[in-house]
């Protein structure tokens, strides 16, 4: 692999021999991550792997690729909150991440008509340290699941492919970034 790629996945059962380990959730693989790059940020760019809920279209097993990632929460859209944060990036294949999994379709349909494709519970703080770095970041994932009442038990079911298909997808287009 190129030592000028930074190659990242949360750890805890998504783990690769090409990938740094950082952390499962927002705050963990924020601070691991920010660690790293205080020690060394002249990468060239940031590649996260893993894998991803769907809100409502794609296939599981899908490879979905993103330059960008946002964070909304479900009370934000049942209008219960609001986050002085900003979420706006460019329309790009957005993920959301938090600190949760989404297992009610009304609410992962309504993430979707916001413009959201996928969850991964890492992304947007990866997304938000690299860039506070100037780095180019990326996320490549893998769908293992829809985000429904069914949603555990399908990522449970189709993880081991999905990290599989992964570490394939990896190893013949890393460079293509």
């Amino acid at each position: 692999m190129d030592k000028n790629i930074l190659f990242l996945c949360a750890g805890n059962g998504e783990v690769w021999s090409f990938a740094k380990s950082i952390g499962v959730g927002l705050v963990n693989s924020a601070m691991n991550l920010t660690k790293i790059l205080a020690k060394n940020s002249s990468f060239e760019k940031v590649i996260f792997v893993g894998t991803c809920g769907l809100y409502k279209k794609g296939e599981i097993f899908d490879i979905i690729k993103s330059k960008a990632a946002v964070n909304i929460e479900i009370s934000e859209l049942l209008g219960l909150s609001y986050s002085p944060l900003s979420c706006d990036v460019p329309h790009e294949t957005k993920i959301n991440s938090s600190n949760f999994i989404t297992t009610n379709k009304s609410v992962a349909s309504k993430f979707y008509e916001r413009g959201l494709v996928a969850e991964n519970m890492e992304f947007f703080s990866v997304y938000k340290v690299a860039k506070s770095f100037g780095i180019p970041v990326f996320g490549v994932f893998c769908a293992t699941n829809f985000c429904n009442e069914n949603a555990h038990n399908d990522f449970i079911k189709n993880h081991k492919k999905a990290m599989d298909i992964l570490e394939n997808y990896i190893n013949e287009n890393y460079i293509r970034f």
